[in-house]
């Protein structure tokens, strides 16, 4: 308990009983244990233009008494704007992909900021939990540096091999069949499958190197769901020797699983199909470290 006597504040009294003069004294409660409010998701843009709902949760409690009754008026409004705020600011000067993977970063970073400015109010954030409740828009196309779209797009370009010819300089990309259009559709399964396995083992197997394993050094399955339910799977190897690349799964566990459907990849390499809309839906999953799934952009790029 805070009180004031005729105006001056003393010593701050309790738990307990507490004396008062009435007409004299006055005073006011403060709670000393943690509690805690939530930012309600909101709408905000992220450096590279996708919109997204986020929201966090955060915990406090007062360390000064003294200093929370003299310095702010209502010291809860203020601590929801100053966490909002700079929420606010801290994601509107990242990616995406960065908001999504660096969660725990960017959580330790607002509760730094938030507490560099109520510690002089006499109260200290104890932890922030940052939510990213849905995107709501996908990223526009920006040339700057590598992206997530970029590399699972060039992934499954080279993926399929000599399928697909990439216009040079340019994200666009044209289809070359190497087969009769009217082709049947019941055995477009079968005459699908092979060029699938042959240009991923033409197209990385003689760029493999010991200085690709040192850049990259991770262990990659792809997964592909044929029209039947089947799965094909394939993977690249970087972590020992020169690396490998073939058919089936890899001798260990690895690092990142690439899975989609047959029908899916087709639509990514006619355009039909945004790669990071298809992550976002759900039609592209990829489990592992996003991390170490972008090092792929080092193998796509000992391919050009």
């Amino acid at each position: 308990m805070i009180v004031f006597r005729l105006g001056r504040i003393r010593t701050p009294q309790g738990p307990g009983m507490v004396l008062l003069l009435p007409f004299i004294d006055s005073f006011q409660r403060v709670d000393l244990r943690t509690r805690a409010f939530s930012i309600p998701p909101c709408k905000l843009a992220s450096k590279d233009g996708a919109v997204l709902s986020v929201g966090a949760d955060v915990q406090f409690r007062i360390w000064d008494p003294v200093l929370s009754v003299m310095t702010v008026k209502d010291l809860n409004t203020a601590t929801r704007m100053t966490a909002q705020n700079a929420m606010t600011k801290a994601l509107l000067k990242r990616l995406l992909r960065e908001i999504q993977m660096e969660k725990l970063k960017i959580s330790e970073q607002l509760l730094l900021e938030i507490n560099d400015v109520t510690r002089a109010w006499g109260l200290e954030v104890d932890r922030v939990e940052l939510a990213v409740e849905a995107v709501l828009q996908p990223p526009q196309d920006s040339p700057a540096g590598p992206n997530l779209d970029s590399t699972l797009q060039q992934l499954a370009l080279h993926f399929l091999g000599g399928g697909m010819n990439s216009v040079a300089g340019a994200d666009t990309m044209e289809m070359v069949s190497e087969v009769e259009p009217p082709a049947p559709r019941a055995g477009a399964g079968p005459s699908l499958k092979q060029p699938v396995a042959e240009g991923l083992l033409t197209a990385l197997q003689p760029f493999l190197s010991e200085a690709l394993v040192s850049q990259v050094g991770a262990c990659y399955q792809f997964n592909v769901v044929l029209p039947s339910g089947t799965h094909s799977a394939y993977f690249l190897d970087l972590t020992t020797g020169r690396g490998r690349v073939g058919h089936g799964v890899p001798d260990g566990i690895p690092d990142v699983v690439v899975e989609l459907a047959e029908a899916d990849l087709q639509a990514l390499l006619c355009r039909e199909l945004r790669p990071l809309g298809a992550y976002m839906s759900g039609r592209l999953k990829v489990k592992g470290d996003l991390a170490v799934a972008m090092k792929l952009e080092a193998v796509l790029r000992a391919l050009k």
